[in-house]
């Protein structure tokens, strides 16, 4: 295979390389250790206690990647970037050696190139917190230049300005743009809450299968694979709720999973094929109560990221103290087109939703219709979280049906700045009921209803056995980390997203 094309400065960068190799300087070598980090260094430096004439000296050894380079004759700026952020370091050729600091530092050192400095710190003339180079090392050579910032027309830019580019060299984006670092950090620190908050409770975090014999638990159309030496059809799990089910028949009263599941659909800012979801289930309690324990998970969230429970997102400032304001779905409905859905069939919906010119197929059931008609009138115009009630039946094959209310299940969705961020019910445990609705999912999906759920016949004899009263709880952590972080599409809070292939 024919090595790529290469623009004239990687080809520059080989030369150096190989320079570097014949003056037996290794350009990759193991290991260099640290003491400090960047931050740690601009937080601790005490112009007292840390004066090098007069104090105790502040020595510190670092590792990173160098940023920019200020070359002044005998000596040099420069910026080193670690994980925590950038600090200046000051170099002299009467401190490294004249032949090192003009022969190697000055022509075979490149921005990108990542190194190791020892040194101590002192404050310079301008002000800035600087470290003084006692002894640097080359810990890997950058064989491709990063973008450059390029001005146009008056306005500032480079390579990772373009979404394209970011999204598929997610190394360079993360190296370019700090932003995108406390991104993945916040990301972090969300997880990290939302299981400290369960842990708190008592709920036990368990696992299970990615691959599965009968996909269930959302409608979805799922991936499919297989296994060679069982030669049997598996899928990719679209949900993890039978299984997290079959594990209260067992007798564990609180088990949830934070867990990558896996649908076959389109790709959008909302939407990608590979996403992480948080699914809780809790024995003998409802979805009244999980609308409470909701509340204060995601309030704890947002005061734990910013401080507050505000946040701004959009334009928008998003409060998530309690209490939320509470609608029903066909209430909120009606208030918005002045249709009363309750009761209505599968043709008076697709009369209702081309009355609306919505864009529905014509073949579309009833439980899509109702969807919809919600997504399309109602939820846009949601901005502060919502706890949405009492979804028609058609819609929850999975869920409790309403003790009070005919044709609706016991279910919620928070809904924030229009967007869905976690699904809640009272659990169905009548295996008889359960039986029913999944024959009706299988009349859907041999009606051509891709979406439909399948019948699964383990998790029907596992219910015989006996299963509690319940609420179970799924959260979206990508889309929750969206709001969190105020980013406007999912490809910006996964941190490698699915992309078309690369021309």
């Amino acid at each position: 295979m024919s090595e790529p094309e290469r623009s004239e400065q990687e080809q520059r960068r080989r030369e150096e390389r190989r320079e570097l190799e014949a003056r037996g300087i290794d350009p990759y070598p193991y290991a260099w250790d640290t003491n400090a980090h960047a931050a740690d260094i601009l937080d601790a430096f005490d112009d007292e206690t840390h004066d090098p004439e007069d104090g105790e000296r502040m020595d510190v050894a670092i590792a990173g990647r160098i940023t920019s380079i200020r070359v002044m004759g005998g000596s040099a700026f420069f910026d080193i970037q670690d994980a925590s952020g950038t600090i200046q370091a000051y170099i002299r050729k009467n401190d490294v050696g004249k032949e090192f600091y003009e022969e190697v530092f000055r022509d075979l050192l490149d921005i990108g190139d990542i190194v190791g400095i020892e040194g101590y710190v002192f404050r310079t003339r301008m002000g800035e917190v600087t470290v003084r180079v006692e002894e640097i090392k080359l810990l890997s050579k950058a064989l491709r230049p990063l973008p450059v910032v390029k001005e146009a027309e008056g306005e500032t830019y480079n390579e990772v300005t373009d979404k394209e580019f970011r999204y598929r060299q997610r190394y360079v984006d993360l190296t370019v743009n700090p932003e995108v670092r406390t991104v993945v950090r916040q990301r972090a620190q969300l997880i990290r809450t939302m299981r400290d908050f369960l842990d708190e409770r008592g709920y036990l975090e368990v696992e299970t299968p990615v691959l599965q014999p009968i996909y269930g638990g959302a409608a979805a159309r799922p991936f499919t694979t297989h296994h060679n030496a069982l030669d049997m059809e598996l899928y990719l799990r679209i949900a993890d709720e039978l299984y997290l089910k079959r594990l209260l028949v067992g007798g564990l009263e609180g088990v949830y999973e934070i867990a990558k599941d896996f649908r076959n659909e389109g790709l959008s800012r909302f939407h990608n094929p590979e996403f992480t979801m948080m699914e809780l289930y809790v024995a003998y309690k409802d979805y009244r109560w999980m609308m409470e324990l909701v509340e204060a998970l995601i309030e704890r969230i947002a005061t734990d990221l910013h401080g507050t429970p505000e946040i701004e997102h959009e334009g928008d400032t998003i409060s998530f103290a309690r209490p939320w304001e509470r609608v029903t779905f066909l209430g909120a409905i009606e208030d918005q087109t002045g249709y009363d859905l309750h009761g209505a069939s599968r043709d008076e919906l697709m009369d209702v939703a081309k009355g609306l010119d919505l864009d529905v197929e014509d073949d579309l059931g009833a439980g899509k219709l109702y969807d919809k008609i919600f997504s399309e009138t109602v939820e846009p115009t949601l901005v502060q979280p919502t706890f949405v009630m009492d979804y028609p039946i058609e819609l929850s094959p999975l869920a409790k049906k309403h003790r009070e209310k005919e044709g609706l299940v016991e279910r919620f969705e928070v809904i924030v700045a229009g967007r869905e961020i976690c699904n809640a019910f009272s659990e169905l445990n009548d295996p008889e009921d359960q039986r029913a609705r999944f024959e009706e999912q299988a009349r859907l999906r041999a009606e051509g209803d891709e979406e439909a759920t399948p019948i699964d016949e383990d998790y029907l004899r596992a219910m015989e056995y006996g299963m509690p009263p319940a609420a179970g709880l799924g959260v979206g952590i990508d889309r929750l980390t969206m709001i969190m972080t105020g980013q406007a599409s999912i490809r910006d809070v996964i941190l490698f997203p699915l992309l078309r292939p690369e021309r």
